[in-house]
């Protein structure tokens, strides 16, 4: 595969700075990229987010980026994405680092032109797209754990451009072309809050939750909550949360009849931080509501 010569890279840039204004805009990469082997790299603009916080579905990984080759980019067909998992946080037993991961196919198609007439792309992915990707659950991460995303450029020529190909010329402040980006999961930026909680629990069809359960865990200390009973249509218990709580878990358990189980569990201030209707929702499967948790680099 041929590559980029990034020695003349380096060689043109230090020229170029000699001699150019600081006012010359993109006349810099103009002038590489018009004398140098006909490659592809892949500019950061702006990192948009880079944080994934649990149980929230406002994080995700987002990034703007434009791409600079000979005849402006026409060169690239597609970008591919991938993905892996980065298990910083070993000790809790879960998770584990992943095989990287083909995630998506990007079009050239889809590139817009940017204001120097260069294909740009704003890339976004969330964080149960990223757990789905690379077959995890978010049980299974914690604070302080990683996702690597990694961008190829696949040019007309059959020719692909990735992290492997660059050299510190242009994974500098000038290029900015990684080509790979880590995003951290972080926790809530909120501790959990401290008093009695309460689980209202309920059953449509008045058989109980046939296998069915919240399991909470307190600091590690795990209670199990359902309603049970042949008979049974209604259940409310409390939960005391200590003052200095630090990692609280809430995980619902799938049953046989999913459809008929309802559930509100509040915290002591009043605030609703997990609920489902019975027949209102898609029948759940065993997954995760809440997770506080200590953030660990």
């Amino acid at each position: 595969m041929m590559k980029i010569n990034y020695k003349i890279f380096t060689a043109l840039a230090f020229t170029s700075l000699l001699f150019l204004a600081c006012d010359d805009g993109d006349a810099i990469p103009d002038e590489i990229l018009t004398t140098t082997t006909n490659g592809a790299v892949l500019r950061t603009i702006n990192v948009v987010s880079n944080e994934l916080p649990i149980g929230s579905s406002d994080g995700f990984f987002g990034v703007d980026l434009e791409i600079q080759s000979r005849d402006n980019g026409s060169l690239v067909d597609a970008v591919e994405v991938f993905a892996t998992f980065l298990d910083n946080t070993p000790d809790n037993g879960v998770g584990a680092t992943s095989d990287e991961v083909m995630v998506e196919t990007i079009s050239s198609s889809e590139f817009t032109i940017g204001r120097a007439s260069l294909p740009q792309l704003s890339y976004t992915i969330s964080l149960p797209e990223l757990l789905s990707a690379t077959g995890l659950t978010e049980p299974e991460i914690d604070g302080g754990d990683q996702f690597q995303v990694r961008f190829e450029l696949v040019l007309s020529d059959g020719r692909r451009f990735s992290v492997a190909d660059n050299t510190n010329t242009l994974t500098g402040a000038f290029f900015s072309s990684p080509f790979i980006y880590n995003s951290t999961v972080v926790c809530p930026p909120f501790p959990p809050e401290a008093g009695e909680w309460t689980i209202d629990m309920t059953d449509a069809f008045g058989d109980g939750w046939n296998g069915a359960s919240l399991t909470i865990t307190v600091d590690g200390i795990e209670m199990m909550f359902d309603v049970s009973g042949d008979e049974a249509t209604a259940s409310t218990e409390t939960l005391t949360v200590p003052t200095g709580t630090q990692v609280i878990s809430v995980i619902f358990n799938s049953g046989a009849f999913d459809g008929e189980v309802g559930y509100t569990i509040t915290a002591s201030n009043g605030t609703i931080v997990a609920e489902k209707e019975a027949y209102g929702d898609a029948v759940p499967v065993a997954t995760e509501l809440l997770n506080y948790c200590i953030m660990n680099f």
